[in-house]
């Protein structure tokens, strides 16, 4: 196998909102915040459900690959209800191989209200159910060790179980990637995720907000500056700037597709990792690996929803 995805598990609820609405509520705009049964439940009573789809960060990256040709895998924690079923049916269809056998939890599985804004922009409220569960036994570990590469998601991150099952897969993996996933996750393990991504992983992919509140660094020279002295390769969105990786002396940047018509933001930097890590496992160069996730992402935030219709 190519590449096997662990995150958390997700069902996908995309809903169309105004601003107002995010104000309202209390939700900053571009960012994910946890939320309890309780307010996931209110929240959906105010709302009006554009589409419902199996997600999940590394699951749409994985998905993804998987569109690309490549041969992947996913863990991820559901229990065995409708949305469950659901999601496992996502996978599925997309030919993704599920190294997780679902049963009867406490918890519901995981549901992500989508809110997408008149201006594209997602935020996110998460109620992580029981992929928030997910513990070590739950990795499988023959599947991680016939692997060519895992892919981990910052989301997934958590003290207790969850960075149980985050420390076995990497102690098991042939190499690993992963995203910092969302500013909210990187303020709340800067000190965790400074250390993986200087001594764990190999690959790490953030936009340039995540990896600058990582670093407390005020400008991005000293991102570079950083990213040198590492010696891994650091892979960093840029908006409307583009994209750069950087590993050690080398410094290569893409530029952006223009002329788009963006409906969506969601899973822009889902597929982008998703393009970028076909090339690399198909042995392509690091400025074609960078193209391939700019021409992933480009296509995705053109609909609705992180993965490819």
């Amino acid at each position: 196998m190519k590449i096997l995805g662990i995150g958390n598990a997700i069902v996908d609820v995309l809903c169309k909102v105004e601003d107002q609405y995010l104000v309202d509520n209390g939700l900053t705009k571009s960012t994910m915040k946890l939320i309890d049964e309780t307010e996931l439940q209110k929240l959906l009573s105010t709302l009006k459900i554009e589409n419902t789809v199996s997600g999940g960060s590394v699951a749409n990256s994985i998905v993804g690959l998987s569109q690309l040709g490549n041969k992947v895998g996913f863990i991820g924690k559901v229990t065995d209800d409708n949305l469950g079923q659901k999601y496992e049916d996502g996978l599925k269809k997309e030919n993704v191989n599920f190294y997780y056998s679902k049963k009867k939890e406490v918890l519901p599985t995981g549901t992500c209200l989508i809110l997408i804004t008149p201006d594209s922009e997602r935020t996110m409220c998460t109620f992580l159910g029981t992929a928030g569960k997910i513990n070590a036994d739950d990795v499988d570990i023959i599947s991680i060790k016939n692997s060519e590469m895992i892919f981990l998601e910052g989301y997934l991150w958590d003290e207790g179980d969850p960075k149980s099952a985050f420390d076995r897969a990497i102690n098991n993996s042939n190499k690993v990637a992963m995203s910092l996933s969302d500013l909210f996750c990187v303020e709340r393990h800067k000190a965790s995720f400074l250390d993986l991504v200087k001594n764990k992983i190999d690959i790490t992919f953030a936009n340039e907000q995540e990896i600058t509140s990582l670093l407390n660094v005020k400008n991005f020279e000293e991102v570079v500056s950083f990213s040198k002295q590492i010696g891994k390769m650091i892979i960093i969105t840029r908006g409307e700037k583009g994209s750069i990786a950087i590993n050690k002396d080398k410094i290569i940047e893409c530029d952006i597709q223009k002329n788009l018509k963006i409906i969506d933001l969601t899973g822009a930097g889902d597929l982008f990792a998703a393009g970028y890590l076909h090339g690399y496992i198909n042995n392509l160069t690091v400025k074609e690996s960078l193209i391939k996730g700019t021409e992933m992402s480009s296509r995705v935030i053109q609909q609705i929803g992180a993965r490819f219709i």
